[in-house]
């Protein structure tokens, strides 16, 4: 048979993607009478809301209608998960950006217009807008996470060697291609069609039903694709959902709601800064003995996803280590400036940074090479291998992991190369890392891990299937339809998957948490595999052989000698009254998790991977380039190399950005004056590492019961990327001359060179006291 599973197959919409003709939300013909909205956005931080004048709006020719959170007929409230989110700003705005009222007109550039001429009076409020000062008055979203295992201060204490410290770790603006978009559509009843570029399409059905007032079942929402992302769209792509289906409501004409470049990056909430705080002791070969570690999250002003997000950093904080006496606590500050949300990672990213550079520390410290400091507290099979949850992990593939790195990357040799080269050049500066990463698969929320699939053989053989999971450019599409193919042994050109819709596979969770894969391609091959039964009953009489012997591959059906095509073997069971339509649902098992305790089983199974970066640093300027990563990663069994390899390239260059170079910034007054390309930098082309060598886990099935023993692939391979700003840190304590180096992320040139030159100062502080 000619497996469909586990092969290089492009994208689906590939072509579509290189020709422009994959077609989005704005790209959708649009129905006849549409108006278009626009957004009135506070300018103030913190303010009590006096008075909304909407008139001078509303005289505007064009302008159909304008409405504030009092207009609003059902539920204002569209928290996902802790009650405080209403979808237009009620009585109070809690930060620079917040919509406060929303027009609709018959064109763009007039609501745009009568948008600007909305009329509010505040009265302003104090205003947190830092970390450190929600910490301080203990403004907290949540009440904080704590894991706990043995006695930290009393092992900190104990230890041979002891070190204190704290870190800054920025966000990040998810900046997918399409931003924010949804067209609303009125339809007969009091019913809603929603067109909408959510990750989350039963979140946005229920809140837009909320608002509205009406039943879930009186929304449907449609979404074929959206142009990236990368859990921006997880949550917030709701409230913008409800401001265009309450127009389309107050109107009754369908309404396009879509943010321009500035307006999405203000409004829309980003991936969380953290301050880190921590107190660790280690012997002399850097092996930890007791770790406390504080994470805390900015969350913004509201809870959004933070507590789960805040969770996930906790979880992570271990990293690739095991911690024998350990404290963490993780906070989810409130401040006011826009509530923080889902990205890439969920947190996971941030509590394992945080760790390796505390790992990093320990190795400078000792004045020992970081990796020998990382082998010393790797997780072990046997024994050392039980988390800060008490989750025990089975399936630990580092070290041999380790070694095929350390030989592919030949890191020994390049790591005495880089001394005798920086040994040799005074204002230029090499530096390399390598790290690991760890990463538990599963939603923390345990009731989130369930999918469905619709799936359909129509009497020609031809199969279409309808899953929970939304594609955003990852290839999950792709994914599903070959694993319904190998299930059904049919070629995949017979496969079509269309686009999700709520009204036809309810309640779904959204496609985030690296789990799209994993449960709906388990959903969907449930489905396929009902069907094939079916099929077999129909086939077996007719091949003269008991159903089941019968074989379903290469488009045939099989058994005792004899075979006929899946084509007509489909045929007859129609003929024969034969149902071939299947549901399919699929649930993670042996998961679960008792916060009370901070105990249990979050993770399913964990995806792993290393990577060694390496850099060169003008000591000048700052300015540095990657020169060369060494990157492996598992995939398990891959479902599909060329996307998985896609997934792993691109996760670790956006993380590169969010630990290099996209930097956020707010002034004094709570506003993003970071908020276009022109002021914000990400990744291009040009800050690939000039030499890039990716590769695969080959050999490795997953241990656990996953689709065709595959691992998720979407969100691990980001942290790869923390090798890369560590290998900045080794060429500054280069430039420097010392090991004491400080490094916030992002690393920009501009933090890298003022990191040289305070690890200068520093390294020249005691020799200046000691001459006094």
């Amino acid at each position: 048979m000619t497996s469909v599973v586990h092969k290089p197959i492009r994208h689906d919409s590939a072509a579509k993607h290189v020709a422009g003709t994959a077609r989005y939300i704005d790209d959708l013909p649009e129905p006849e009478g549409l108006l278009h909205a626009a957004l009135c956005l506070s300018d103030r931080a913190h303010a009590k809301i006096l008075s909304i004048d909407l008139s001078a709006a509303l005289a505007l020719p064009g302008v159909a209608a304008a409405i504030t959170v009092q207009d609003v007929p059902g539920d204002p409230d569209i928290a996902p998960v802790i009650k405080g989110e209403p979808v237009l700003a009620k009585g109070v705005v809690e930060f620079h950006g917040q919509p406060v009222a929303a027009i609709a007109a018959t064109d763009l550039a007039t609501a745009r217009r009568a948008a600007r001429l909305v009329r509010v009076t505040y009265e302003d409020l104090p205003a947190i807008l830092s970390i450190e000062e929600a910490l301080d008055k203990q403004s907290l979203l949540m009440p904080p996470l704590g894991l706990k295992r043995g006695d930290a201060a009393g092992a900190i204490a104990r230890a041979p060697h002891k070190l204190s410290g704290e870190l800054r770790l920025g966000g990040q603006d998810h900046f997918y291609l399409e931003g924010q978009v949804s067209i609303a559509e009125p339809r007969e009843d009091g019913d809603m069609m929603m067109r909408c570029s959510t990750q989350h399409p039963s979140e946005v059905q229920k809140l837009v039903a909320r608002v509205l007032g009406r039943p879930m079942h009186a929304v449907t929402v449609e979404c074929r694709r959206m142009g990236g992302g990368f859990g921006g769209k997880e949550t917030q792509a709701a409230q913008f959902a409800c401001i265009a289906a309450l127009l389309a409501l107050r109107t009754g004409r369908p309404v396009k709601l879509r943010l321009d470049r500035d307006e999405d990056m203000i409004t829309t909430g980003k991936r969380h800064d953290f301050l880190v705080r921590y107190d660790v002791g280690f012997d002399d070969a850097g092996r930890i003995l007791g770790y406390d570690l504080m994470l805390a999250a900015r969350g913004g002003w509201a809870a959004d996803l933070t507590g789960a997000i805040v969770d996930r950093a906790v979880f992570h904080a271990d990293s690739s280590y095991y911690l024998p006496d350990v404290t963490i606590t993780g906070y989810g500050c409130k401040t006011n400036t826009v509530s923080n949300t889902a990205f890439r990672g969920f947190g996971g990213p941030q509590g394992m940074a945080a760790t390796e550079y505390v790992i990093d520390e320990i190795a400078r410290h000792l004045d020992r090479d970081p990796l020998e400091v990382r082998l010393a507290n790797l997780y072990g099979r046997d024994d050392r291998n039980v988390t800060p949850y008490f989750q025990t992990i089975r399936d630990n593939i580092l070290p041999e992991l380790f070694d095929e790195i350390l030989a592919s990357s030949d890191y020994k040799k390049r790591r005495q190369e880089i001394d005798t080269f920086n040994a040799q050049s005074p204002h230029v500066k090499k530096g390399l890392a390598i790290t690991p990463v760890k990463f538990g698969i599963s939603f923390t929320t345990t009731f989130l891990n369930q999918a469905g699939a619709l799936v359909l053989i129509y009497e020609d053989g031809s199969v279409q299937i309808n899953h929970g999971g939304t594609e955003m450019g990852q290839g999950l599409y792709v994914k599903v339809a070959q694993v319904v193919a190998e299930t059904l042994g049919v070629a995949l050109d017979k496969i079509r998957i269309t686009a999700t819709r709520t009204d036809k596979v309810p309640n779904t969770s959204a496609t985030a948490a690296s789990s799209g894969a994993d449960l709906n391609g388990k959903a969907a091959e449930h489905a396929a595999l009902d069907l094939r039964g079916r099929l077999a009953q129909v086939a077996a009489p007719l091949l003269g052989v008991p159903a089941e012997q019968i074989v379903f591959r290469d488009d045939m059906v099989s058994g005792g000698g004899k075979a006929l095509p899946f084509a007509e073997v489909a045929h007859k069971a129609w003929l024969a009254r034969v149902s071939l339509a299947a549901s399919g649902f699929y649930a993670t098992p042996d998961i679960h998790f008792d916060r009370a305790s901070g105990r249990g089983n979050p993770f399913y199974y964990f995806a792993y991977g290393v990577a060694a970066t390496e850099a060169i640093v003008d000591c000048f300027t700052g300015e540095y380039r990657f020169t060369r990563a060494d990157l492996l990663h598992d995939c398990g069994n891959s479902l599909n190399p060329a996307i998985d390899l896609g997934q792993v390239e691109g996760g670790y260059v956006q993380g590169l950005g969010w630990l290099t170079m996209e930097e956020l910034w707010w002034d004094d007054r709570g506003r993003l004056r970071t908020h276009a390309p022109s002021t914000y930098k990400i990744p291009t082309a040009r800050d690939l590492p000039a030499d890039f060598r990716v590769k695969l886990v080959h050999g490795r099935a997953n241990p656990a019961q996953t689709v065709y023993r595959s691992k998720a692939v979407g969100e691990p391979p980001f942290m790869l990327a923390i090798s890369g700003w560590l290998a900045l840190k080794d060429a500054i304590a280069a430039a420097a001359g010392t090991s004491l180096v400080h490094l916030d992320a992002p690393a920009t040139p501009e933090r890298v060179l003022l990191a040289i030159e305070a690890a200068k100062r520093q390294a020249k502080a005691p020799t200046t006291m000691a001459a006094k």
